[in-house]
C-alpha cells in the first residue's frame, strides 16, 4: 500500500468515526462525565489529526509535506483556520456554540498529527514503494 492510499483510507475511516460520534452516539445516547466531554471534543480532535492525511491525499502533488518548513507552515495555517472557524461560531446566525475546549482539542490533534506525520509517516513510510 502506498502512502497516498494509506492517507486516503485513514481519512475515510476517520470521517466515518467522526460521523458516528456526531450523528450516531451523541444524539441518541446519554453518557455521564467524562465520557460526554470526551465525545464532545472528539470530532475536533480527530478532525484536526486528519488534516495532514487529507492534504497529502488530495493535494499531494501541489503541497510538499515531506519538507519540514512547508509542513510547519501547513500546520500553522491549519491551526489559524481552526481558531477562526471556532470564533465564527460566536456569530448567532450560525446556530452553533463557541467552546474553548474545541480549540484546545483541535490544537492537541494538530500537534499530534504534526509529530506523527512529520517525524514518522512522511519521512519513514514515504521511502517505501
Amino acid at each position: 500500500m502506498t502512502l497516498k492510499h494509506f492517507c486516503k483510507y485513514t481519512v475515510i475511516v476517520g470521517t466515518m468515526v467522526i460521523w458516528t460520534i456526531k450523528w450516531g452516539l451523541r444524539p441518541y445516547f446519554h453518557f455521564s462525565q467524562p465520557t460526554k466531554y470526551l465525545l464532545g471534543i472528539a470530532p475536533n480532535l480527530l478532525g484536526a489529526f486528519l488534516l495532514p492525511f487529507g492534504c497529502y491525499w488530495l493535494l499531494g502533488r501541489f503541497v510538499n509535506l515531506h519538507d519540514d518548513k512547508q509542513f510547519k507552515w501547513f500546520s500553522i495555517v491549519c491551526f489559524a483556520l481552526l481558531v477562526i472557524n471556532e470564533l465564527l461560531q460566536l456569530i448567532p446566525i450560525f446556530g452553533r456554540t463557541f467552546d474553548y475546549s474545541d480549540i484546545a482539542a483541535s490544537a492537541v490533534g494538530l500537534v499530534g498529527a504534526y509529530f506523527f506525520c512529520g517525524k514518522y509517516l512522511f519521512r519513514k513510510l514515504a521511502t517505501y514503494p
